[in-house]
């Protein structure tokens, strides 16, 4: 399985192992990951039979101001922006996210909240055969679950998971 990682995080997929796919067909990513991994499954000429995209990032619902407030609070106090940025991502849990955080840059956040998902892409990896897998949780604090399932519902295989947020885990 190829896995592509969320902004400011690494090793985090394990934190996914109830709905990954490990074998050598799928490809999947968290949130900006789930972007990357779209990305890489639609340039690849390999054979891959599943996309996964658990929590993916999706922004283009969102004013040009949000997308503005946000790059400018992580320019300005990064440290502040990012513990607050982890703290949302684990909503409603109490998971003690530290041996998953990664540096994330000012580039990945504007590349993530600028990422346009589209839909003629979309319908080729479909025309390929590719299954597509999107996880999104009842209280993500992240995305706007109900703009991204409306999106990605005539495409993919929708999982709402109730009682979790962007890191699909609870309580």
């Amino acid at each position: 399985m190829r896995y592509f990682h969320g902004f400011g995080f690494q090793k985090e997929q394990r934190l996914f192992a109830p709905w990954l796919r490990d074998n050598d067909y799928t490809v999947a990513g968290f949130s900006y990951g789930a972007q990357k991994a779209f990305d890489f499954l639609y340039d690849t000429p390999r054979r891959y039979d599943t996309l996964q995209l658990f929590s993916p990032a999706f922004f283009q619902n969102e004013s040009n101001a949000f997308v503005r407030t946000q790059l400018h609070f992580f320019k300005r106090q990064n440290t502040v922006y990012m513990q607050q940025f982890y703290k949302n991502v684990a909503s409603p849990s109490s998971l003690d996210l530290r041996s998953f955080y990664a540096e994330g840059s000012e580039a990945e956040l504007s590349s993530l909240l600028h990422y346009r998902w589209e839909r003629e892409k979309l319908q080729a990896l479909l025309k390929r055969g590719i299954h597509i897998e999107v996880y999104l949780g009842e209280y993500d604090k992240i995305i706007d679950i109900e703009a991204t399932r409306s999106f990605f519902e005539p495409y993919a295989e929708i999982y709402l998971i109730k009682g979790v947020g962007h890191l699909l885990h609870g309580a």
